[in-house]
């Protein structure tokens, strides 16, 4: 039996290249999540569902998202959930990840072009250490995974039995630290909780953990280590951070915060969100929300009471999204930066990109400019597609921007929209979901089906007018 699939995963990684093996990795991860959600003992009613509503929630799990067609609590029979949290696992640690561990188990050798599927995976720039980065992941993965849930359980005591807690805190420790924003709770989410003050703490921790990447973590983790065992002060272990983990950590705050302080100002009066609220609820409400739209989705204000304001700047937010080497999706907050940076450079007449003393390369540049542009345009192109499809109802336009961003963002956060919607918006969202988790360019490699060899012929440069 290991031999043949050794000899599967080996007919796998040397038929297709890297790129494409990521992408029909999750593909047919959704794939195996939506035919089990579709058997009859998966749904509380022993019907099976309709094929595109179970299509839909296995895209949504594996790509870590949080959008839903159908409530996943009064939906899904305790099966159907296990299902659901399985997928989650999978979104979150990747079916690389997955992959490579299974290999690794079986004893098989991880091969030059296992690390390179890794590195692509991923989005690292090296492929030393690929193994030990795989194992380090998992690992750390289960052990924030178990303490989260612990304090979460402690925190569902309140409300629930001994094994129903152990339940929630188990299911919402993972959907928050793979920031997936699926909850079993019910219709209103978190809203219940929007002023307990240790399951929203615990959760916030989770998703910005699970969104600030991988190899930020072990780079803070090994530069911190020395600061315990006394060998450097903490000043000296945050310059020693690579310039990925501090752009990454400072994008990261400063949209935290700042999101913080709009939604704490726009919302304070409105009844419908933060309005009724005192003044502590207030900040841990606004201080979640603007967390959450870390690529998290999970919600403790009614999402379609937001201010148009609100929405707008959600949609911003969503569109940015975590990480690069996390869990979240989006443009990420280090592209962001690196684009940021490339304006700030023209203004100030430099003709190179740097921070933290440090250069940043042409190609960067142009790499962060193509997920830009091209996750932009999959946010255009879908919002005026479901835009057509939904014009016979009274869905309003920017709640159908508000639920494309989401989507393309793996956020997962709604108004409210998306049970209503048409099947073709609904086939809209999940190819959504679907780039928004591999990311653009991946996707647009594995169809082109091209390595992305260097072009060795360069043409004579001429000047254009630009702005």
């Amino acid at each position: 039996m290991n031999i043949k699939i050794k000899m599967f995963f080996q007919k796998i990684r040397y038929k297709f290249n890297p790129t494409q093996i990521i992408v029909m990795g999750f593909a047919f991860v959704i794939f195996i999540g939506a035919v089990l959600l579709m058997l009859p003992f998966a749904d509380k009613t022993g019907e099976s569902p309709k094929f595109v509503d179970a299509l839909f929630t296995a895209t949504s799990a594996v790509c870590v998202t949080g959008l839903t067609t159908l409530c996943t609590a009064s939906q899904w029979t305790f099966f159907g959930k296990a299902v659901i949290l399985i997928l989650i696992q999978v979104g979150g640690l990747g079916f690389v990840s997955i992959m490579m561990s299974i290999l690794v188990f079986l004893g098989r050798q991880i091969t030059l072009r296992d690390r390179i599927i890794i590195q692509e995976s991923f989005n690292l720039n090296t492929i030393s250490g690929m193994v030990s980065f795989i194992r380090t992941v998992i690992k750390a993965t289960f052990f924030i995974e178990s303490i989260g849930a612990a304090f979460l359980t402690v925190g569902f005591l309140k409300d629930y039995g001994f094994k129903d807690a152990l339940i929630n805190g188990i299911f919402h420790s993972v959907s928050a630290f793979c920031n997936a924003g699926f909850d079993i709770l019910g219709e209103n989410s978190l809203i219940n909780y929007s002023g307990d003050y240790i399951i929203m703490p615990i959760l916030m921790i989770l998703i910005i953990l699970g969104g600030i990447g991988f190899p930020v973590l072990l780079d803070v983790k090994n530069n911190f280590h020395s600061v315990l065992k006394d060998e450097c002060r903490p000043i000296v272990a945050v310059k020693r951070l690579k310039l990925h983990s501090k752009l990454a950590v400072l994008i990261t705050g400063i949209m935290i915060i700042s999101g913080f302080l709009f939604f704490l100002i726009i919302e304070y009066t409105n009844p419908q969100t933060l309005g009724k609220m005192g003044f502590a609820n207030k900040v841990v409400a606004a201080f979640f929300q603007s967390v959450t739209l870390r690529t998290a989705g999970f919600f403790s204000v009614n999402q379609m009471g937001l201010k148009d304001a609100s929405k707008f700047i959600s949609i911003i937010f969503m569109t940015i999204g975590g990480s690069p080497g996390g869990t979240a999706g989006g443009i990420k907050t280090v592209t962001l930066g690196i684009v940021l940076m490339a304006v700030a450079s023209v203004v100030r007449g430099n003709d190179s990109i740097s921070a933290f003393k440090k250069s940043i390369s042409f190609y960067t540049l142009q790499k962060a400019l193509a997920v830009s542009i091209m996750l932009l345009l999959f946010i255009f192109v879908s919002t005026i597609l479901v835009s057509i499809t939904e014009s016979g109802s009274d869905i309003e336009f920017i709640d159908i921007l508000f639920e494309t961003a989401s989507a393309m963002g793996t956020t997962g956060l709604s108004t409210g929209i998306t049970p209503q919607l048409h099947t073709f918006s609904k086939i809209v969202l999940i190819i959504c979901m679907f780039v928004g988790r591999l990311g653009p360019i991946t996707v647009a490699v594995a169809i082109a089906a091209k390595n992305g060899a260097k072009n060795l012929l360069h043409y004579p440069e001429e000047k254009i007018i630009v702005g």
